[in-house]
């Protein structure tokens, strides 16, 4: 199992800093590579830009919490949580097309075979 992780490019989990405006203040933010990745995903499915996104996580997270102690960390969380809910949701589909062919083979009969002698 350790080689399919040990064997994944350098560059994925590289750290690349990214300055980004929430409510016109400039910050930087630090994050791998991978991590930047998945926020782009992110926000092209909604929408948005990976900045506009990530301020938006800024704003609920701080009207949620009340504050917001480490974003990075937050966002790295942030990005595991859409890779779970997105293999969650597909497990069901899976298991769903998967299913026809279990009905199928369990409604096979074997070939009769020819007798060879009586009984």
């Amino acid at each position: 199992m350790c080689e399919f992780f040990v064997k994944a490019d350098p560059i994925q989990y590289e750290q690349r800093s990214r300055t980004v405006r929430i409510h016109g203040v400039l910050t930087s933010i630090r994050l791998e590579n991978m991590v930047w990745d998945l926020l782009a995903e992110m926000a092209e499915e909604e929408g948005r830009t990976t900045n506009a996104l990530i301020a938006l996580f800024h704003d609920e997270v701080l009207a949620h919490r009340g504050e917001v102690p480490n974003f990075a960390s937050f966002l790295r969380v942030t990005c595991m949580r859409y890779l779970r809910r997105r293999l969650s949701a597909s497990e069901p589909a899976a298991r769903e097309s998967a299913r026809p062919a279990a009905v199928a083979l369990a409604t096979v009969r074997p070939l009769s075979m020819p007798r060879t002698g009586t009984a």
